[in-house]
């Protein structure tokens, strides 16, 4: 069975976030100070073939910790869908 994992990576709430901290403070100057606390992430989309939703998840939960997360700074949330 195929999946499509949506991978949402983000930095950790008790870490400083200099790219978000910078894009808030471009808000004000665009004029549009009532946008605040902007944190910057990335998005990760990847299909995968495994036999269950569950190996599935497994297998990306794996992905993340190894190579796309850095868990020291970032934590991740997988959403799975079946490919269609």
């Amino acid at each position: 069975m195929k999946f499509i994992a949506d991978i949402d990576v983000m930095p950790l709430k008790a870490l400083l976030d200099p790219q978000g901290k910078a894009v808030t403070g471009s808000m004000k100057n665009l004029g549009l100070p009532e946008i605040e606390n902007v944190r910057i992430g990335k998005h990760i989309t990847l299909e995968i073939e495994a036999s269950s939703e569950t190996a599935a998840k497994a297998k990306v939960d794996e992905a993340c910790k190894k190579l796309l997360c850095n868990q020291i700074m970032e934590g991740y949330e997988i959403k799975l869908s079946p490919a269609k």
